[in-house]
């Protein structure tokens, strides 16, 4: 059960109320017909789920049976039913973490089928709603030998309804192809990391009431309250769109400021899509509240009259007087509960931050902000990118080890770990849209750029709620002004999508540095962010002396910044292969590795116009498994790398720390926390 009984106190006496409700009459600050200051409870239904964001009455499915089916013959024999023999897992899985290198590589990425079963028990008779985090890479799914629907594309999640059930026993069974890589980024899925196969993410089953709470969002706006005379108190309204949508006002806590001190006032707007279940039309109220200690903000919206099987958003605007904000050094979180009585509910941890940025310089409730961290992909050894609560963790101490207070990811995060970076305080450049890596955009047709375009929407709506996030990345190393009128298109398209429905986050680009444009062509209109990525001293001129490198990282700087001024300028990639196959200082070796990062670094850090690093990578991690360094051996020929691992992590696949990360944490922790 999330708690969501915390309540609020005015005072600790009913004469102590009256007398702060007659004071703001005196002041004007509550007026007669306004409602008055109250405690709240609004109740979650419970949930059994490692996740903490999302519908109530929610339960994971974790044990399942597996069957490999690589002769594709499951279908033929029935295997939809249930009745296959196989080995018991938990979910999330992939099928062969161990996979990545050897003899079974290859077959290993190039895919397979996958057959997973299980059961669940439907406790009343109804209509019920599995949701899936993620499958790799085609997932067809049957509830009792009958199909519920399918799904294409990893990292993404999706839901699927079964038709009315009995009370008592079901089959659950999921089939997953993951065969050919390159048929997948036909499709408009592109991956630069192993392709792992089989249930990655968590399988959790909820029924279905009367209504359902659906889609939320949040935007917070700072204000100074102004000097206030003793106290002082907040008001907000709500409105939402439909029929029946109308202002309602309502009233905070008492700010128990002192007299003539300025104080914060967030200005916090929650929507909510409700759908009308019910069997017939019928008004319906939603209601909320967010908490934080001992302070508790109620939420009203207005009601909505719908009829069966209609929905709508609704919204609400409350002010907070000296709110608990996050940031990366305060990532103070709130509980918030939204329910329609007791038939549905929706739950999430949100943060209170208002992002601004302009002349090239990012602000974090009126603070300026710079970003550095590292890019981390969601792979861990023993269970492919399967992660586990473990896993997550570590991705976060690794992080807090390096000083980082950001985060770059190419692909859309597990909630799990967005979850544990809000709570750590780790900001989040996420990936959204497809990977192109050096140039190779894909989407060329109408039907492809669709794609992208909904992959794009699906990750945003999903992952909005979490303060962690600061920028949208919409399309990974873009070169020049972009390879076609498609990915122009699907750029300026999504921009305006983004700036529409999510306000308070930038939208932002990756540019390939070794050929970005020497003017911003259309692709660029509107975009808040350019990252640009600068592998000088590893990809180019590894030979070079370090004060020709330094040089090359100044030249490509300037460029930039002549291109893109007045944007938010980011470094997204930079760094170098390292182990132990290399002789100590050369090409290839940790001590060339740490002296390289730390040249890059110290130079971006000098440089007021560059608002945020991300060394490449965090730990090692799998490709292809023919990968052997890529075009690094045109200019080095002799240079030792494992084959089938991007080794240019801080730390090894295996979670050893390299010599760099040392280096790295010394110069992060010596900038600002933001």
């Amino acid at each position: 059960m999330i708690p969501s009984r915390t309540q609020a106190t005015l005072a600790g006496t009913t004469g102590g109320i009256c007398a702060v409700l007659l004071a703001l009459l005196a002041l004007g600050l509550l007026s007669p017909g306004a409602a008055r200051p109250q405690s709240t409870s609004v109740q979650a239904l419970p949930s059994s789920s490692p996740i903490a964001e999302g519908p109530g009455g929610r339960t994971a499915l974790t044990r399942w049976t597996r069957r490999l089916d690589p002769s594709d013959r499951g279908l033929a024999r029935g295997w939809r039913r249930g009745g296959f023999a196989g080995t018991g897992v938990s979910v999330p899985n992939v099928v062969d973490p161990y996979g990545w290198q050897g003899r079974a590589a290859q077959a290993n990425f190039d895919g397979s089928i996958v057959w997973y079963r299980t059961t669940f028990n439907a406790p009343t008779a109804g209509a019920y709603a599995l949701t899936f985090q993620s499958a790799n890479f085609y997932a067809q799914v049957w509830v009792d030998g009958h199909p519920i629907g399918s799904h294409i594309g990893s990292y993404l999640p999706f839901e699927l309804r079964t038709q009315r059930l009995s009370a008592g026993t079901h089959t659950l069974v999921v089939r997953v192809d993951w065969r050919n890589p390159t048929a997948q980024e036909h499709l408009g899925y592109h991956r630069t990391w192993f392709n792992w196969g089989g249930l990655d993410g968590e399988v959790e089953l909820r029924a279905i009431g009367s209504s359902v709470l659906s889609d939320p969002s949040i935007q917070t706006t700072l204000s100074e309250a102004g000097a206030g005379t003793g106290t002082g108190a907040g008001t907000g309204t709500s409105t939402g769109t439909g029929t029946g949508a109308g202002p309602n006002t309502t009233t905070t806590a008492v700010n128990p400021g002192g007299p003539n001190v300025p104080a914060v006032l967030a200005n916090v707007t929650i929507g909510v899509n409700v759908r009308n279940e019910g069997a017939s039309g019928r008004p319906i109220a939603v209601e909320g509240t967010l908490v934080h200690g001992s302070q508790t903000i109620a939420l009203a919206f207005p009601e909505q009259h719908l009829a069966h099987g209609q929905s709508t958003t609704v919204a609400t605007t409350v002010s907070i007087p000296e709110p608990a904000l996050w940031s990366p050094v305060s990532p103070n979180l709130y509980q918030l509960t939204l329910a329609v009585g007791d038939e549905s509910s929706y739950s999430a941890r949100v943060g209170l931050r208002q992002l601004t940025w302009h002349g090239g310089q990012m602000y974090l409730n009126g603070q300026h902000l710079t970003v550095h961290g590292a890019t981390a992909q969601e792979d861990a050894l023993g269970h492919g990118d399967a992660l586990t609560i473990g896993d997550d963790e570590r991705i976060v101490s690794e992080l807090r080890a390096i000083g980082a207070n950001a985060m770059r990811t190419q692909h859309p995060l597990y909630p799990e770990l967005l979850e544990r970076l809000d709570a750590a305080g780790i900001l989040v450049w996420q990936g959204i849209g497809p990977v192109e890596g050096a140039a190779n955009w894909y989407s060329t047709t109408p039907s492809l750029t669709a794609a992208a375009e909904t992959q794009a929407r699906t990750a945003a709506i999903v992952d909005r709620m979490h303060p962690s996030i600061f920028a949208w990345n919409l399309v990974d190393e873009v070169a020049e002004n972009g390879r076609d009128n498609a990915e122009v298109q699907y750029v300026q398209d999504m921009t305006h999508w983004l700036h529409d429905h999510d306000p308070g986050r930038m939208v932002a680009v990756d540019v390939w540095g070794d050929h970005p444009p020497t003017h911003p062509g259309r692709l660029y209109a509107g975009v808040d962010a350019i990252a640009e990525t600068d592998y000088s001293g590893w990809y180019d001129h590894p030979g070079n002396s370090p004060t020709a490198v330094s040089a090359e990282i100044s030249r490509r700087l300037r460029a930039m910044q002549r291109t893109f001024a007045g944007r938010v300028l980011v470094i997204s990639e930079f760094g170098a292969e390292s182990n132990t196959l290399n002789p100590p200082g050369s090409p290839g070796s940790y001590g060339f590795q740490s002296a390289l990062l730390a040249r890059h670094i110290r130079l971006y850090e000098a440089d007021p116009q560059i608002s945020g690093m991300f060394v490449y990578l965090l730990r090692d991690y799998p490709l292809v498994p023919t990968f052997a360094g890529g075009s690094i051996h045109q200019v080095l020929p002799h240079v030792r790398l494992i084959e089938g691992l991007d080794q240019k992590g801080l730390f090894t696949y295996s979670g050893q720390a390299k010599p760099a990360v040392g280096v790295v944490a010394r110069l992060y922790k010596a900038l600002s926390p933001g």
